[in-house]
Protein backbone atom coordinates (compact mmCIF):
# COMPACT_ATOMS: atom_id res chain seq x y z
CA UNK A 1 0.00 0.00 0.00
CA UNK A 2 2.87 2.58 0.63
CA UNK A 3 4.22 2.17 -2.93
CA UNK A 4 0.51 3.01 -4.08
CA UNK A 5 0.99 5.98 -1.65
CA UNK A 6 4.14 7.08 -3.10
CA UNK A 7 3.41 6.47 -6.86
CA UNK A 8 0.25 8.50 -6.34
CA UNK A 9 2.72 11.28 -4.74
CA UNK A 10 5.23 10.80 -7.36
CA UNK A 11 2.38 11.62 -10.31
CA UNK A 12 1.15 14.77 -7.76
CA UNK A 13 4.54 15.86 -8.17
CA UNK A 14 4.49 16.20 -11.57
CA UNK A 15 1.40 17.24 -12.03
CA UNK A 16 2.39 20.49 -10.17
CA UNK A 17 5.32 20.95 -12.40
CA UNK A 18 2.94 20.89 -14.87
CA UNK A 19 0.71 23.64 -13.47
CA UNK A 20 3.51 25.23 -12.40
CA UNK A 21 4.63 25.35 -16.11
CA UNK A 22 0.73 26.80 -16.58
CA UNK A 23 1.43 29.70 -13.51
CA UNK A 24 4.89 30.97 -15.39
CA UNK A 25 3.62 31.08 -19.57
CA UNK A 26 -0.48 31.36 -18.52
CA UNK A 27 -1.86 34.19 -21.16
CA UNK A 28 -3.99 35.80 -17.92
CA UNK A 29 -3.23 36.88 -14.99
CA UNK A 30 -6.27 34.79 -13.35
CA UNK A 31 -5.06 31.40 -15.00
CA UNK A 32 -1.77 31.94 -13.56
CA UNK A 33 -3.34 32.29 -10.06
CA UNK A 34 -5.64 29.14 -10.49
CA UNK A 35 -2.50 27.74 -11.43
CA UNK A 36 -0.44 28.85 -8.45
CA UNK A 37 -3.98 27.45 -6.54
CA UNK A 38 -3.68 24.41 -7.83
CA UNK A 39 -0.17 24.11 -6.69
CA UNK A 40 -1.08 24.67 -3.28
CA UNK A 41 -3.55 22.38 -3.10
CA UNK A 42 -1.36 19.58 -4.27
CA UNK A 43 0.90 20.60 -2.19
CA UNK A 44 -1.57 19.89 0.58
CA UNK A 45 -2.16 16.67 -0.57
CA UNK A 46 1.57 15.28 -1.00
CA UNK A 47 2.09 16.65 2.74
CA UNK A 48 -0.64 14.20 3.63
CA UNK A 49 0.74 11.32 1.77
CA UNK A 50 3.98 11.92 3.45
CA UNK A 51 1.84 12.30 6.76
CA UNK A 52 0.33 8.86 6.11
CA UNK A 53 3.35 7.05 4.60
CA UNK A 54 5.71 7.83 7.01
CA UNK A 55 3.16 7.74 10.71
CA UNK A 56 4.33 11.39 11.17
CA UNK A 57 1.41 13.32 11.73
CA UNK A 58 3.13 16.63 12.48
CA UNK A 59 2.98 17.02 8.44
CA UNK A 60 -1.23 17.10 8.64
CA UNK A 61 -1.10 19.71 11.43
CA UNK A 62 1.33 21.51 8.96
CA UNK A 63 -1.00 20.39 6.33
CA UNK A 64 -4.14 22.26 7.72
CA UNK A 65 -1.84 25.61 8.48
CA UNK A 66 -0.82 25.88 4.89
CA UNK A 67 -4.15 25.06 3.33
CA UNK A 68 -5.36 27.69 5.51
CA UNK A 69 -2.90 30.28 4.22
CA UNK A 70 -3.32 29.27 0.71
CA UNK A 71 -7.07 29.90 1.29
CA UNK A 72 -6.22 33.23 2.65
CA UNK A 73 -4.30 34.38 -0.45
CA UNK A 74 -6.44 33.26 -2.66
CA UNK A 75 -9.22 35.40 -1.37
CA UNK A 76 -7.31 38.27 -1.31
CA UNK A 77 -5.66 37.80 -4.63
CA UNK A 78 -9.17 37.82 -5.87
CA UNK A 79 -10.35 40.57 -3.55
CA UNK A 80 -7.13 42.72 -5.20
CA UNK A 81 -8.31 41.40 -8.75
CA UNK A 82 -11.74 42.01 -8.28
CA UNK A 83 -11.75 46.08 -6.62
CA UNK A 84 -8.12 46.75 -8.21
CA UNK A 85 -7.12 47.26 -4.00
CA UNK A 86 -7.58 45.36 -0.65
CA UNK A 87 -9.29 47.00 2.16
CA UNK A 88 -7.04 49.68 4.95
CA UNK A 89 -7.93 49.35 7.86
Amino acid sequence: MQNFFLAVGLILIANAFVCLFRAIVGPTLPDRIVAINIVGTKTLVILVLIAHIFGQHMYIDTAFVYALLNFIVTVAVARYLETGGLPSA
